[in-house]
Formats: C-alpha cells, structure tokens, sequence
C-alpha cells in the first residue's frame, strides 16, 4: 500500500469506521494507526479550539479525543483528492455540529498530505474560516 491515492482512501476509510464505532475514548486507535507514519506530525491553525501540534502516534489519538470533545458529529459529506503524490491535496466538505452549542456549520477543508514510504507523515489542513469554527464552538460568555 504505498500509492498515496490508496493510502489515503484506506485511511479515511479507517476513520469513518473508527467514528463509527464510537470514535475518540470508545474506538481503539489501531484500526488508524497503520496508515501513519510513528513520527507523524498534525499542524492545526492555532485559532481552532484544538489548534496546535500533534506528533507521532499519541499526538493523533489526543487529537482525536480533542477534536471529539469539540465535535458532537464531524460528517465529511463530500471529497475530493486534487493531486495525489508524495504531497497530496485533499478538498473536504464538512457539515458539524458543536457540542458545547448545538450549532451547525458547513464549511470546506484543504489538506495537504505528505505520504511517504506508504505512510502519512504530515497533515496540514487549512480552514476557510477558522474564526467561524470558533465561533460556532464557543459558549458566549453570561452578561452581566
């Protein structure tokens, strides 16, 4: 499995059924695993509520659990992989709902995916809006 197209599609693939099984906390993180690299690294905008760096193995499962805390559903309604070699780009249509607010939001996601010797070894996904994200996230504060 070292075609990038392939890797990709097996890995989100995984995803979903790991989501499907109860995702972050519930699922084991081995049905993902094999599809990254053991020093993987995960850069996130800083402004999202579970922005920063995730590296290797672990730093994907906490991602998980912290994009899960964030996320009551996380659906990729619709994908499209625009290049597919050792850095591929994958366009993402994502509708999710918030689980601090109950609020709704579609947005769309570009990744650039590095893939090598058969294994993801970096992530850069890049939000069209990441103030929204946020926004949709956030619990206002009470007034006064």
């Amino acid at each position: 499995m070292t075609n990038p197209k392939t890797v990709l599609t097996g890995m989100y693939a995984a995803e979903a059924q790991y989501l499907a099984a109860g995702g972050p906390g519930e699922a084991s993180f081995d049905i993902l695993a094999p599809f990254f690299s053991p020093d993987v690294v995960l850069h996130q905008a800083d402004g999202l509520p579970y922005g920063g760096i995730w590296r290797g193995h672990e730093g994907i499962e906490r991602f998980f659990l912290a994009m899960g805390g964030v996320w009551e559903s996380f659906e990729m309604v619709e994908q499209e992989f625009l290049a597919t070699g050792e850095t591929s780009v994958v366009r993402t249509q994502v509708h999710a709902r918030a689980r601090a607010t109950g609020r709704e939001l579609a947005f769309p996601i570009l990744q650039t995916i590095k893939v090598t010797d058969g294994r993801i070894g970096e992530v850069r996904p890049f939000y069209w809006d990441t103030g929204a994200v946020a926004a949709v996230c956030a619990v206002p504060a009470p007034v006064r």
